[in-house]
C-alpha cells in the first residue's frame, strides 16, 4: 500500500480505527471522517505513529445529505484516490428522523456510502477498490419499498439489519454499474466484534448488544482484518460485487442477490440525495 491514498468513513474507533491504523503500517496515507474533533486528533496521532505521511481527517456528521455532500466534494480534491473504505455506520433503538426527511440508520448506514462513492466515482484511480462494511445481520433483512424510512412499526434491529441488506443491494449495483472499468466493488461481514458499536443506542438494545459482545465478541484487530484484506491483498484483484464473511467468500442472502430490487434501491437512493443518476 506504500504511496496510496485510501479514504475510511468511520475511522475514529473500533473496525474502522483498527484498519486505518494497520493500512497505514502497510504505507499508505489515510483521509477519514470524524464526528468528533478530540477523537479525529487522537486517531491522526495513532496514524502518524504507524507511518509518517500527510494523513488528514474531515469533520462532518454523515447521516445529512448536505455533510455527505459537502465531505464528497473536499475529498474530491484529493489528486488520487486508490481506496474507498465505507464504514461509517451506527445502530437505533429509537426511531430518529433526520432534517432531510430521512430515517437515521438508512441515511448514516446506507446513504452516506451511497453519496460519497459516488462522488468519489470519478476522482478513483483505475484499479481502485470499493470496501463497504456490510454484515451478516443483512440475512435477517427485508427491504419494504413503500416504508424505506421505517415509519410503521420501528424496531432497531430490524431497520438496522434492513440497512446491512442496503449495503450488499448497493454493491451488488455499483459492480454491475462499474463492470469493465477497472474498479471493483466489494462488501463485507466482519465478524461480530467487541467495540463500543450499539453502546449508545438506547433503552434496552444498548444492554443487550453490550452483553452479547461481552460473551460471543471478537477483538477489533479480528474484525478490522476482512476491511484491510479486501483493500490491499493481490489473492481479490478483479473480484467485484462479491460478498465476503470475515476473509472469505461467500453467498449472501437470496434477498442480497435481487438485481432488480438493488436496481430499484439505487433509483430512489439517486432521487433523495440528487447524485448517482
Amino acid at each position: 500500500m506504500r504511496g496510496k491514498t485510501v479514504v475510511i468513513t468511520g475511522a475514529t474507533a473500533g473496525i474502522g480505527e483498527v484498519a486505518a491504523i494497520r493500512l497505514a503500517e502497510q504505507g499508505a496515507r489515510i483521509v477519514f471522517t470524524a464526528r468528533d474533533k478530540g477523537r479525529a486528533d487522537a486517531t491522526l496521532r495513532k496514524l502518524r505513529k504507524a507511518h509518517d505521511a500527510d494523513h488528514v481527517f474531515h469533520l462532518a456528521d454523515l447521516s445529512l445529505l448536505s455533510e455527505m455532500k459537502r465531505i464528497g466534494n473536499a475529498i474530491a480534491r484529493e489528486p488520487a484516490i486508490d481506496v474507498l473504505v465505507n464504514n461509517a455506520g451506527a445502530l437505533f433503538s429509537d426511531r430518529r428522523e433526520t432534517v432531510d426527511g430521512l430515517e437515521a440508520t438508512f441515511a448514516l448506514n446506507h446513504m452516506s456510502y451511497f453519496v460519497i462513492t459516488n462522488l468519489l466515482l470519478p476522482y478513483l484511480k483505475p484499479g481502485a477498490r470499493i470496501v463497504s462494511t456490510s454484515s451478516r445481520a443483512h440475512r435477517r433483512g427485508t427491504l419494504d419499498f413503500a416504508d424505506l424510512q421505517s415509519r410503521n412499526g420501528y424496531r432497531g434491529l430490524p431497520v438496522y439489519c434492513k440497512s446491512k441488506l442496503c449495503n450488499v443491494l448497493f454493491t451488488r449495483e455499483l459492480a454491475r454499474r462499474l463492470s469493465g472499468g477497472g474498479v471493483s466493488a466489494n462488501c463485507l461481514h466482519p465478524g461480530f466484534v467487541a467495540t463500543h458499536f450499539g453502546d449508545e443506542s438506547g433503552g434496552l438494545l444498548s444492554w443487550g448488544v453490550r452483553i452479547a459482545k461481552f460473551f460471543t465478541g471478537i477483538a477489533p484487530e479480528a474484525g478490522a482484518e476482512p476491511i484491510v484484506y479486501l483493500a490491499s491483498s493481490s489473492d481479490i484483484a478483479g473480484v467485484s460485487g462479491a460478498y465476503f464473511n470475515e476473509c472469505k467468500l461467500e453467498t449472501p442472502s437470496d434477498a442480497a442477490r435481487d438485481d432488480a430490487a438493488a436496481g430499484r434501491l439505487w433509483r430512489i437512493s439517486a432521487e433523495l440525495s440528487g447524485v448517482g443518476r
